[in-house]
């Protein structure tokens, strides 16, 4: 038996196939949202009369005396609608051909009772916040890919321009790298997944202005965050630190003059992005903007500066709503006369008031 206070809170729901371990795995789980059947029939039935709204999050599928397991995950996975789901295989009896078919269909996981059910949770929790975003924005990436194009006109400025900048800043490049590896361990440039337009995901460049450390201490900071509401509950769309203290000396200098973005002309010259548009956005911020109200902003370029930066950035009063809107502003209504005025008025744009 365990306690429910070690057991991380998953709020997900559970679909469970079997008898063997149910009421120990969940005897004292009282926090899950838990659907049990121990028939393939009306396991079967249910899984068939799944919508897109009333999908569960995980599926955990016995395998000891159930001579249908296999049949259950290769249906799963060969149906659209179910394929994404993330499926556990659990049982108490260790066998290798088992596992051997359970690689095959690439089950999420496989365990073996007796395990810690600490660990166990804690991996269904992982699973839950990061396994399924980049499978689900990538199928969105192949939904949208045919609507969105970058024009040609704005593509050869686009090539023309960051080709440029490179070469003529590449002194300052050079000494920004000196001045980062100098000062802090860790890589010089900080790459991370982005998302931009038709939620194409792609390697965002930055100079590192942080801790080599800085992304497991979010949650410790997560009071900070410019984006979020008077509710502490509340989850907000964007993320974004005021006075974050992971951040470097020399990074925020770095942030202060936006010389920490100017790897990202690579980006741009590479055709990840433009140099005017909507700002590509970490996976776990793109995955909350896929409603048909939001998911407008990746209609149109992602980019290196846009309305954003040159109206309200690191103003306190900046309201994650705002933020979306002039995003879906500049996806509906881009344009080469707009991109030259956003560029005008970036420079005095750069220099920020606010830490953020």
């Amino acid at each position: 038996m365990i306690s429910t206070e070690t057991i991380p809170k998953i709020t997900a729901r559970i679909v469970y196939y079997g008898n063997l371990l149910k009421s120990t795995i969940f005897e004292d789980a009282a926090n899950y949202s838990l659907e049990h059947f121990d028939h393939p029939l009306k396991f079967k039935v249910y899984l068939d009369n799944r919508s897109l709204l009333s999908l569960p999050d995980i599926l955990i599928i016995e395998v000891d005396d159930n001579k249908d397991c296999f049949e259950q995950v290769k249906y799963i996975k060969s149906n659209p609608l179910l394929q994404g789901l993330i499926v556990v295989l659990a049982g108490i009896k260790e066998d290798k051909n088992w596992r051997n078919k359970a690689l095959q269909f690439k089950v999420n996981d496989y365990y073996t009772y007796p395990f810690p059910l600490e660990d166990f949770f804690e991996r269904l929790n992982f699973l839950i916040k990061f396994k399924l975003i980049k499978p689900k924005l990538l199928e969105l990436s192949k939904q949208m890919d045919v609507e969105y194009q970058v024009p040609l006109m704005k593509r050869a400025f686009d090539v023309v321009a960051s080709g440029m900048g490179l070469l003529v800043l590449s002194p300052l490049l050079l000494l920004t790298a000196l001045c980062v590896r100098l000062e802090s361990p860790g890589p010089i440039i900080y790459k991370s997944k982005r998302v931009g337009a038709g939620y194409k995901i792609f390697d965002f460049y930055k100079f590192r202005s942080m801790r080599n450390d800085a992304d497991k201490m979010i949650d410790a900071i997560s009071d900070l965050n410019q984006y979020g509401g008077d509710d502490a509950q509340s989850k907000s769309a964007f993320v974004k630190f005021k006075n974050d203290p992971r951040v470097t000396k020399v990074g925020k200098f770095l942030r202060k003059t936006s010389i920490d973005e100017l790897p990202q002309l690579l980006n741009v010259f590479m055709g990840d992005m433009s140099l005017v548009g909507n700002r590509p956005l970490p996976l776990y911020e793109a995955e909350q903007l896929t409603t048909n109200e939001w998911s407008t902003r990746f209609l149109g370029p992602a980019g290196l500066t846009g309305l954003w930066q040159i109206s309200k950035r690191g103003q306190k009063e900046m309201s994650d709503q705002e933020r979306k809107e002039l995003d879906n502003y500049y996806a509906a209504n881009y344009s080469v006369f707009l991109d030259l005025k956003i560029i005008l008025k970036t420079i005095p744009a750069l220099i920020q008031k606010e830490s953020v």
